[in-house]
């Protein structure tokens, strides 16, 4: 996807909104139109909102206005931004309506809108609705006194999100109290902006039917230059080597699969069970490599993980000592067993998925296994053009993706989200418990409080600017309590 860039970290992308759905090129294959610009944060890895992430979102937004109606039927797509831990701008109509958030400090999600959401859920609401009247000037940001509040529609709690009317006005706000105190309240509701509603169109019904005939031919073109590039460099290599693929069982890899086998003659597919896989992803490793008739080699680490965990402690986003043990060790013995005079592994790298991946070019290898060439096909291409591409060719995709996971990887990774953790407590309670146990257990015996593993502060060795000010505001120790841990971690 080429990426159009607006100033102040902002993407421009297109909207059709004849077909109700985004663009991912410059044409609407079902309808011919251009569509409209709407900008959307950077990095701009837009995603589509799928399977359980939808009834949660409209269960969110229900629980807040008491409708989601505006949203039924519609496309939407999720857009991650940085915070800190899922932050999702929330897509529909050819806008940016709102932000979905997980909350650490309540240990859950929450929704805000933004501008276009107020205007687009202002007539529909019926709870968590407030009129104010007799306050002028220029109200964004500012806090309303209670005095100036005119009408409460529904009940709600101090943080809850609002949607504010002043006259002819509309736009998000934050409560600042209760419902019940708020005409009182010196400070009663925030303004998050307020303005007189613009004539913004409403997209018709669309699902993935329509988003996949919309991209059609931008999809067909992303398929054509992927699988030219993998034929060209194996034709041109200087030495002719086997052609497997790195398959994780996300749908990153997904895409480089099928890809691969159309520029290959039956490229195997390599396959790391970390022992720490999701049962799902293991099942579904193997069912996949039934199904489209390639080979599967599995390259095992067993307890590997186990046998370390106590010794360098928990992994963390900052220090990934698992992925070497679990992950690098075991693929380059497998690859020196399978393919001892080396091979050419076509992986599903994106450059918009980590600031690490960022100007991925397509050949690439790794320094710590010398007789692997890495290609990168997809490494340029969003998110919802791997979904896009998944759904042209109705390739068979990890069921996890449809419970509300982003990313699939490691259960308990520390790159993980909390929400998707969560998520984890739901789906696999006895995975979940058995980390959680552990994490406390390490806790207890470093001198740390709960709080340290149920905020997920254990995710980092070296704490980012924001959970150092949320220790701070709830004044929890952070280090632990004597430096054994940091010199076996040196040994390690």
């Amino acid at each position: 996807m080429e990426h159009d860039y607006a100033a102040n970290g902002k993407e421009v992308r297109r909207w059709c909104d004849r077909c109700g759905t985004l663009l991912l090129g410059d044409r609407c294959s079902r309808c011919g139109g251009t569509g409209r610009e709407f900008q959307i944060n950077s990095p701009g890895d837009i995603r589509p909102c799928m399977g359980d992430s939808r009834p949660l979102l409209e269960k969110l937004l229900t629980e807040a206005f008491g409708t989601a109606a505006p949203l039924a039927g519609r496309a939407v797509f999720f857009n991650k931004v940085p915070g800190e831990d899922r932050t999702d701008e929330i897509v529909a109509h050819g806008e940016v309506i709102g932000l979905l958030r997980f909350d650490l400090a309540s240990n859950r999600l929450a929704v805000e809108l933004r501008q276009p959401g107020a205007e687009l859920f202002a007539a529909a609401a019926v709870k968590n609705v407030v009129t104010v009247a007799g306050v002028g000037g220029h109200l964004k940001g500012k806090a309303v006194p209670g005095a100036n509040v005119a009408e409460i529609k529904g009940t709600f709690a101090a943080g809850d999100p609002l949607i504010l009317r002043k006259a002819l006005k509309v736009g998000p706000g934050v409560a600042l109290t209760d419902s019940t105190q708020l005409k009182e309240a010196e400070k009663a509701v925030r303004v998050r902006d307020l303005a007189a509603p613009a004539d913004r169109p409403l997209s018709p019904p669309a699902g993935v039917p329509e988003f996949v005939a919309a991209n059609r031919e931008h999809l067909e073109k992303l398929e054509r230059t992927a699988v030219d590039e993998i034929r060209h460099y194996l034709d041109t290599a200087p030495q002719k080597l086997p052609v497997s693929v790195s398959f994780s069982g996300g749908k990153d890899s997904l895409a480089a699969a099928t890809l691969a086998a159309e520029a290959a003659d039956r490229p195997a597919l390599l396959f790391i069970n970390t022992g720490l896989e999701f049962p799902e992803t293991v099942q579904y490793a193997h069912d996949y490599a039934e199904k489209v008739g390639l080979p599967l080699r599995t390259a095992e680490a067993g307890n590997a993980f186990r046998e370390n965990v106590d010794t360098f402690g928990p992994p963390a986003k900052d220090f990934r000592w698992c992925c070497k043990v679990c992950k690098l060790g075991p693929i380059t013995d497998l690859i020196a067993r399978e393919f001892p005079d080396g091979t050419v592994t076509v992986e599903g790298n994106r450059s918009l998925e980590s600031f690490s991946r960022a100007g991925t070019p397509l050949v690439t290898k790794n320094p710590f296994v010398p007789n692997q060439v890495n290609l990168n096909p997809v490494r340029d291409w969003c998110a919802a053009e791997i979904w896009g591409f998944i759904w042209l060719r109705q390739l068979p995709y990890n069921p996890l993706y449809d419970r509300d996971f982003e990313r699939i990887g490691c259960y308990l990774c520390a790159s993980c989200l909390a929400s998707e953790w969560q998520n984890t407590a739901r789906i696999h309670p006895e995975m979940y418990r058995d980390w959680n146990d552990y994490l406390h257990r390490y806790a207890e015996e470093n001198g740390l409080p709960p709080e340290y593993i149920d905020l997920g502060f254990w995710r980092w060795k070296v704490l980012p600017p924001k959970m150092r000010q949320l220790a701070a505001g709830l004044e929890l120790r952070t280090e632990p309590k004597e430096s054994r841990l940091s010199l076996q971690m040196l040994k390690g």
